[in-house]
């Protein structure tokens, strides 16, 4: 294979990509568990009452099913997209939009349609980043052929990569570049903020139905997990980071397997470089190659950022504003790139495992997490529109009062696990009454 030509191709389809800043705008994912709402178990895949059958619910009431087999394993509705994750979590995903108000309403939308669906089973919808009861050996692995692949792949990887599969959650932002020097700015600030935005929304309190003795769980799992593919891309950091440097690391790592739109082959232990044709490929093939590696930021078509754990409403927005504000304004932006420059990748090691032990308490260069955590949140909240202020204002209070959702369950522990964690479970109300349905502080 041509290794410069291979070059060429991947930083062609992230230079074609590229947008003008007024054509900016916000992707989001958010992922839930399906839970009983009794016993905190998950609900499985299969059988009476389970996930699928819930997707049948939706699709009878006019959501387009996408099947595998005779299995429903996906759903689309306009702009609305429901997928599932290995362990049958529900992720919800919505058409990129460039208003916050555009992606609350169609999350409230799906919300009205599938709550009273899981009401009426005795279920219900929790945002949070760990399972907290049921145990991942006593989770079914989804019947897709992608994730029998990286199931079997993972077992002789990372000590906790199942646990990444079928044990975690999270919330994914993606955001636009309208340059490779805007792309860079971005892609660099935000994998020097990965621990921060790790520790600012920690939602994983209990482990394998247990508590956990430390914080920042799913972070730990991603650490844990197949260094080939997640953590930060320690290039981003290097002076001469571009499109070129994040090609350079797709291609030399394994992709696990590889699916070309048409069929779908284990890969092994093979590179990228080894396996990807730059003169006979598919844009399918690309693009599934890009979805194949999982660290903490990671380039497709866009910028996705994927260190927050999954949070309910309205939590979940306050994030989305908080990655508006600073990195879709140009004044933001510039000032925490110069405050980030001296950053490299050993010094976000070492921030991670300040994180694992103390939390938001932890430090970040001359400051502590919960500082630099106030400081983000305040140049998001001066750059916002009018319109959109009120998204960020609970995370404002919330980092005031040095908490995260962790410390929020870990004051409520003592009423028992379900009274802890209660508040990111997703109840429906009444349009008019959406912004109380949800305290968390």
């Amino acid at each position: 294979m041509d290794y410069y030509k291979q070059i060429n191709e991947i930083v062609e389809y992230f230079r074609s990509h590229e947008k003008t800043e007024e054509d900016f705008k916000i992707g989001i994912e958010f992922e839930h568990f399906v839970i009983d709402k009794d016993t905190l178990k998950t609900v499985s895949y299969y059988g009476k009452e389970g996930v699928e059958e819930t997707l049948k619910d939706l699709e009878a009431q006019g959501w387009e099913g996408s099947y595998e087999g005779d299995y429903l394993l996906g759903l689309s509705n306009k702009d609305k997209v429901i997928t599932l994750e290995p362990g049958s979590q529900l992720e919800f995903s919505v058409k990129p939009q460039k208003n916050i108000r555009d992606i609350e309403k169609e999350y409230m939308e799906f919300l009205e349609e599938i709550i009273p669906i899981l009401d009426r089973k005795n279920q219900g919808l929790i945002a949070i980043g760990y399972h907290p009861e049921t145990k991942i050996n006593e989770i079914k692995i989804l019947p897709k052929q992608r994730y029998s692949y990286m199931f079997e792949y993972f077992k002789d990887k990372g000590i906790h990569a199942h646990n990444m599969m079928k044990g975690t959650a999270s919330l994914q932002i993606a955001i636009d570049f309208k340059s490779e020097e805007d792309y860079i700015k971005k892609f660099r600030i935000a994998n020097a903020l990965s621990p921060v935005l790790y520790a600012m929304f920690d939602n994983g309190f209990y482990f394998e139905g247990e508590r956990w003795n430390k914080h920042n769980l799913r972070a730990y799992i991603w650490e844990n997990c197949d260094k080939d593919r997640s953590g930060v891309v320690n290039e981003a950091f290097d002076d001469d980071f571009g499109y070129k440097k994040y090609a350079e690391y797709i291609l030399n790592g394994p992709p696990i397997f590889i699916d070309n739109g048409e069929k779908m082959y284990s890969t092994g232990d093979k590179l990228v470089k080894e396996i990807f044709d730059p003169e006979n490929y598919t844009i399918e093939e690309l693009e599934h190659i890009l979805t194949m590696f999982f660290p903490d930021v990671r380039t497709k078509k866009y910028i996705e950022i994927r260190m927050i754990d999954a949070i309910p409403y309205p939590l979940n927005l306050t994030a989305v504003a908080l990655i508006k504000g600073i990195l879709y304004d140009e004044e933001n932006l510039n000032k925490i790139y110069e405050y980030i420059e001296d950053i490299n990748a050993v010094d976000i090691e070492k921030i991670k495992t300040s994180i694992f032990n103390k939390g938001i308490n932890g430090e970040f260069k001359d400051k502590s997490i919960y500082e630099i955590c106030r400081m983000i949140v305040e140049m998001a909240k001066t750059s916002l529109s009018l319109d959109e202020k009120k998204y960020i204002l609970p995370l404002e209070k919330m980092v005031n009062d040095i908490k995260n959702p962790y410390e929020i369950i870990k004051e409520r522990e003592h009423l028992g696990k379900k009274e802890a964690i209660n508040w990111c479970i997703l109840n429906y109300l009444a349009k008019e009454n959406r912004n109380g349905w949800v305290k968390f502080n």
